[in-house]
């Protein structure tokens, strides 16, 4: 994938990130020269909890910075349509045991399945777009083969299609 499809809140919730991350700095720099000063390094778990924070900060302030380039910042409130797609809510129906589930398609670096969002790389979405309300889509998940109908797309506007 070229480039990464994310919503405009979700790069702005990312911008948001970065930016208290960077500020986070200078109080890691700060505990590891405090911790340092403590003496004997070899036992000092304040120095490595700090440099343990060191590591974990600059490696995400790196991952978000090396993907801002890639993103392609879509307006999901411009979007609409009958086709599940990036930005899409889609409700299915799992066709063995009735059970109805909502997913919001979004990019893999905002997905938060606790709160209904799945990547557009995840099984289940991989199988829902294209598709339209009525389809019938067949997800090989870990758990084994789901088959599911669409129930209705629904985009950011409000535009619903349903069967």
């Amino acid at each position: 994938m070229d480039t990464i499809p994310i919503s405009v809140e979700g790069f702005k919730k990312l911008e948001r990130e970065l930016e208290a991350l960077k500020k986070e700095r200078p109080a890691v720099i700060q505990a590891i020269k405090e911790a340092r000063e403590e003496g004997d390094l070899s036992e000092n778990a304040g120095y490595d909890a700090a440099r343990e924070r060191q590591g974990l900060l600059e490696a995400r302030i790196n991952y978000i910075e090396s993907r801002m380039p890639k993103f392609n910042v879509i307006d999901r409130s411009t979007m609409g349509g009958h086709k599940a797609i990036f930005g899409a809510t889609v409700t299915v129906e799992d066709m063995e045991t009735g059970e109805r589930k909502t997913y919001t398609l979004l990019g893999p670096d905002e997905a938060d399945f606790n709160n209904g969002s799945i990547s557009i790389l995840s099984p289940v979405a991989k199988a829902l777009l294209g598709k339209e309300v009525g389809d019938e889509v067949v997800v090989n998940a870990p758990k084994g083969r789901i088959e599911y109908e669409i129930l209705s797309i629904e985009f950011n506007s409000g535009n619903a299609s349903e069967a």
